[in-house]
C-alpha cells in the first residue's frame, strides 16, 4: 500500500455543495480516504506541502485526437472539409506503429502538464493498439477508440477501410485494451462522422456499443458543408440521422454540434446525448460558435475538449475554459457562462459525460486520486486576495501554473518535472517521426 498527504492547500472540491476550503487530502493506493483539516494518518509514505497552492479535480477533455498531436502546425488556417482532406487525413493515413506512439506520448505529456487527467481520444484507422500502448505506458486515464471510416469519395484509400474488418478490428481492440488497469483505459467504439460512415457500419456500432456496455464517440454537425452532405447523402441532418437509426442514446458522445436546429437540440436533450463543446477548435476552422448557452438552458449535458493539436494548436483545457467563459458574452451578456459554471463543465461535468461521476470529476472520499495542484502566486494571477479562486482559474491561470498532477494515486508530474514520460526522449522522437511521415507526402501543399 502506498500513501500520499497533501497539507495545507486550498482545495477545491467540487463536491455537491461545491465546497472549498484550506487543509488536507490524503490518499491511499489510487484513492481519496480523506479530505478534511489537521488529518493526521497513522503513517504516511510521502507529504506535499501544499501551503500557498490550490489543488483541484484534474481536468476531463471529452474530445481530443491524440494520433494528431504530431501534425501540430501542418494545417493551419483552412475551413474543416479542406483541412481534413487536403491535410489530416493523408498525414494520418501516412502513420506508422512508431509515429502513432510518440504522437500520443507527446499529447499526453501536454495533457499532464496542463493538468488534464482523462480524455476521450479518437484515434485513427490504424495502428491504434500504439496509442493505447502508450496510455497504458504513462499511466493516463481515458477513454478511447479506433477510428472508423468505410464510406466516402475524398477518403484517401489508405484509410478507406472494409466495414466488416473495421468492425472487428474495433471489437479486438475492445476485447484486449477495455478495462485495463481496474477501468484505467475504457474502450469506446469511434465511428469519425457521418461523411465517412455506411450505415450498415453506424446501425452495428450502435448495437455492439449496447452488447458490450461502452460508449460511442463521433463528430456531429462541426461545419456547413459536413451538415450539407450528409443531407445530400441521407435525406435528414446529422441529430434526425442519428436518432433515426436509433444511435442518439445515453452512451453517445457528440463532438461539436455547432450547428443544429430546434429539432436536434430536442432529440439531444430527449435521448440523453452528451455534447463535447470544443471552442478553440470551432473558432480556429471557422466552423462556428455553437450555442451553447442555450443547451444548458435547455437541461443538454455539455463538457468541454481541445479537439486535435492541428486545429487549436494547444490541448490546454485553460485555454478551452477561457474561450467558453467569453466568447458567448457578445451575444448572452457578461453574465452568461460565468466562471463556476464553466469549470464545472472541465470536472465533475466532464466525469458525468464519460459515465464516471462516481470516480472523477470531483475530490471527494471514495473517488479516484486524480489531481491537479496550482501554483498561482506570480506576476499573471495577482493579486488573490478576496478573489474567487475559481474565477483565478478559469480567468486568469495557465498550463504553466500547474505544478503537479496525480492520476489515480500516481505522481505523473512533480514540481513540473514528469515521472512517467522521458520528455527529452518523446520530444526528440516526435520531431524524428513527422519529419519520417512529411518525406511520404510530397503532394501536400503548403
Amino acid at each position: 500500500m502506498s500513501s500520499l498527504l497533501i497539507k495545507n492547500a486550498q482545495i477545491i472540491t467540487m463536491d455537491p455543495n461545491h465546497t472549498i476550503f484550506t487543509g488536507d487530502l490524503y490518499i491511499e493506493n489510487d484513492s481519496i480516504r480523506e479530505v478534511g483539516e489537521n488529518l493526521n494518518p497513522s503513517s504516511v509514505d510521502k507529504v506535499i506541502d501544499g501551503t500557498g497552492r490550490i489543488v483541484i479535480p484534474g481536468f476531463i477533455q471529452t474530445h481530443i485526437h491524440l494520433c494528431q498531436t504530431l501534425f501540430r502546425g501542418q494545417a493551419d488556417d483552412l475551413e474543416l472539409m479542406d483541412w481534413l482532406q487536403k491535410r489530416v487525413w493523408p498525414l494520418e493515413a501516412s502513420h506508422d506503429e512508431e509515429s502513432l506512439y510518440y504522437s500520443a506520448l507527446l499529447g499526453i505529456g501536454e495533457l499532464i502538464q496542463s493538468g488534464t487527467t482523462c480524455i476521450v481520444d479518437m484515434e485513427t484507422v490504424h495502428h491504434t493498439d500504439s496509442a493505447f500502448q502508450a496510455l497504458a505506458d504513462s499511466g493516463f486515464r481515458a477513454l478511447s477508440g479506433k477510428c472508423m471510416m468505410d464510406h466516402g469519395n475524398e477518403v484517401p484509400i489508405l484509410l478507406r477501410e472494409n466495414t466488416a474488418h473495421s468492425i472487428q478490428e474495433s471489437v479486438n481492440l475492445l476485447e484486449k485494451w477495455h478495462n485495463y488497469d481496474h477501468g484505467r483505459i475504457e474502450y469506446a467504439f469511434c465511428p469519425r462522422f457521418v461523411v465517412s460512415c455506411t450505415e450498415e457500419l453506424l446501425v452495428n456500432v450502435r448495437d455492439l456499443a449496447e452488447q458490450y456496455g461502452v460508449k460511442i464517440h463521433t463528430h456531429a454537425s462541426e461545419n456547413r458543408g459536413e451538415i450539407a452532405i450528409v443531407e445530400a447523402e441521407r435525406g435528414m441532418r446529422n441529430v434526425v440521422y442519428l436518432d433515426h437509426i436509433g444511435m442518439a442514446r445515453e452512451n453517445l458522445i457528440l463532438a461539436h454540434c455547432v450547428h443544429l436546429n430546434d429539432e436536434e437540440k430536442e432529440i439531444i436533450k430527449k435521448r440523453g446525448v452528451k455534447v463535447s463543446h470544443c471552442p478553440g477548435s470551432n473558432l480556429k476552422l471557422a466552423s462556428g460558435i455553437s450555442d451553447v448557452p442555450d443547451m444548458i438552458d435547455r437541461a443538454i449535458h455539455v463538457s468541454l475538449g481541445s479537439d486535435g493539436a492541428p486545429c487549436n494548436n494547444t490541448l490546454d483545457m485553460f485555454h478551452e475554459m477561457r474561450l467558453a467563459a467569453i466568447m458567448h458574452k457578445p451575444a448572452y451578456g457578461p453574465t452568461a457562462m460565468k466562471a463556476r459554471q464553466v469549470f464545472e463543465m472541465a470536472t465533475i461535468s466532464g466525469a458525468k459525460a464519460v459515465g464516471m461521476e462516481d470516480k472523477i470529476g470531483s475530490l471527494e472520499v471514495g473517488k479516484k486520486a486524480d489531481l491537479a495542484i496550482l501554483n498561482l502566486n506570480k506576476f499573471h494571477s495577482a493579486p488573490w486576495a478576496e478573489v474567487d479562486p475559481i474565477s483565478r482559474i478559469v480567468y486568469t491561470a495557465n498550463s504553466g501554473d500547474v505544478e503537479t498532477t496525480i492520476i489515480g494515486g500516481q505522481i505523473v508530474m512533480e514540481n513540473r518535472i514528469m515521472k512517467t514520460i522521458d520528455e527529452k526522449v518523446v520530444l526528440k522522437e516526435a520531431n524524428k517521426s513527422i519529419k519520417r511521415l512529411l518525406k511520404k507526402l510530397p503532394s501536400i501543399q503548403y
